[in-house]
């Protein structure tokens, strides 16, 4: 998707601004497979930071797919008491969102990484799956992430190390809206793909899995180093295609950053 400075970040994939990927060591060519064994339960406790655009519609989606759903934002429970009463999730402070989760969505700017108290991730259930969803943007939001900018760390690579613990990227370029708008059973001819990307291959799975139940086919972006073939303003950042479209948009993704795109 091409920059356009002038379109609300509510109306771009991701709930945020496009830009450019970054290269990272050990790329390998994407490729398309049925998720692996680690199926995703459809009673699953899951646990959301981040009430915006993607977290809000991931809550109102899980829920109603029968998922009991915490969900936490940096203003407090008090400020989730509409989504709750719509939804049926569990507003909760942020300290709590990830106990016992087996899956936890982080969907929260990349500025407020810093923020998250020390230990968020304290008490979900083992193996538990952990799913970024953020975007960078330096100059239009985030500020300069020395990380990313000069070590040259993928943008998930760094929600993990200040995380501390592996990620899944996944849904940044996800058009929030079509979270609620373009499920579609498997097999549909319309049906979009995502692309997912990361490290763990157990936790990818139940990732792709969760996917795959909200309606959506999946395909396999690599590693978390290769995870800058999904950032913004890559061919596949915004793409509303099958995986057809999804695995051929990936593979033409070049790394680089554009000039106005830097910090």
């Amino acid at each position: 998707m091409g920059l356009r400075s002038r379109v609300p970040l509510h109306l771009l994939p991701g709930g945020g601004i496009a830009h450019p990927g970054r290269r990272l060591l050990g790329s390998r060519q994407p490729y398309a497979t049925p998720p692996t064994p680690g199926r995703a339960r459809q009673d699953m406790k899951i646990g959301i930071i981040g009430a915006g655009n993607i977290g809000g519609n991931l809550t109102r989606r899980l829920t109603a797919l029968g998922h009991d759903v915490s969900v936490a934002n940096s203003r407090g429970p008090h400020t989730l008491t509409e989504l709750a009463g719509e939804t049926g999730a569990t507003p909760v402070r942020i300290e709590e969102a990830a106990r016992g989760a087996e899956i936890v969505v982080i969907a929260i700017p990349e500025k407020a990484l810093a923020d998250l108290p020390t230990g968020v991730l304290d008490g979900a259930a083992d193996g538990v799956a952990v799913i970024d969803t953020g975007n960078y943007y330096p100059k239009q939001r985030d500020g300069k992430i020395l990380a990313i900018e000069v070590e040259g760390l993928t943008e998930s690579r760094w929600t993990e190390r200040a995380l501390g613990h592996p990620v899944i990227k996944a849904f940044n370029g996800t058009y929030a809206q079509d979270i609620l708008d373009r499920p579609r059973p498997a097999g549909a001819p319309d049906r979009i793909a995502l692309p997912v990307a990361g490290d763990d291959e157990a936790a990818k799975a139940v990732v792709r899995s969760l996917i795959d139940e909200l309606g959506f086919d999946t395909v396999d972006a690599g590693g978390l180093d290769d995870s800058w073939r999904q950032q913004p303003d890559t061919p596949v950042y915004g793409l509303r295609g099958g995986v057809a479209d999804v695995t051929k948009a990936l593979a033409e993704a070049t790394p680089g950053r554009k000039p106005e795109w830097q910090a």
